[in-house]
Order: structure tokens, then C-alpha cells, then sequence
């Protein structure tokens, strides 16, 4: 008979295994600045652009023709409040630019996101 604490340790190490696939999102590395934490939303809104400059709505690809007009129908149906721009740190400037100059076109409110920087 196997023992508890073997059962236990099994199901511990196809946990820690299968956690990160679960997690799901687009994975950027997001550049370091000297920010304070986002305060906590309900449900916020991420447009991502990778470091190959695709730019997602939330999980979406989609060209910037699309960003524009999705992001007028958002603000339209009233669905969000505010879009968070999550750039990789080594995404073209042109695209994360027209992901920006998006928002600011369709009246949304947005903010850029970083990671806190914690150095000398």
C-alpha cells in the first residue's frame, strides 16, 4: 500500500508542474520603471505587444486597424473604464506608439504598465 505522504508528494509535483500552463495570458517581459502598483480593478482590460510587434486585445490578435475601431466600440458599449498597454521590452516602438495613439484617439483612458524597479 502506497503511503500517504507518497500520494501527497505525487499530487504536490504534477501540481507545481501544471500550474503555469493553466495561468494562460500572453507572456511579455515588461520593462522596469520606477512605478508605484496598480491599484485593483474588477476585470481590466490588456492591449499586449509582443516583442515581434503583435498587438492583442486582451488574448486576441488583431492589426491596428482593428485596435482602433475595437477600442471605440469598448468605449461605446460602456464595457471598461480604462485599457492597460503592456509593451515587451524589446516590442518595436511602432507598434506599442500605435496602440497608444489608439487609445488616446478613441477617448479611453489608458495607462502604460511596468514592473516596479527594485535596484542600486
Amino acid at each position: 500500500m502506497t503511503s500517504l505522504v507518497d500520494v501527497a508528494f505525487t499530487l504536490l509535483v504534477i501540481f507545481i508542474i501544471t500550474a503555469p500552463i493553466m495561468q494562460g495570458g500572453i507572456e511579455v517581459s515588461i520593462p522596469k520603471a520606477d512605478v508605484q502598483p496598480l491599484t485593483s480593478q474588477d476585470s481590466p482590460f490588456f492591449i499586449t505587444v509582443t516583442a515581434d510587434g503583435t498587438i492583442y486585445m486582451e488574448e486576441t490578435p488583431v492589426t491596428a486597424e482593428d485596435l482602433q475601431s475595437g477600442l471605440g466600440q469598448l468605449l461605446g458599449g460602456g464595457a471598461i473604464e480604462r485599457v492597460y498597454i503592456r509593451g515587451d521590452s524589446l516590442a518595436p516602438f511602432g507598434p506599442v506608439v500605435r496602440a497608444m495613439s489608439s487609445a488616446q484617439n478613441s477617448g479611453i483612458n489608458w495607462s502604460i504598465v511596468a514592473e516596479p524597479y527594485r535596484g542600486n
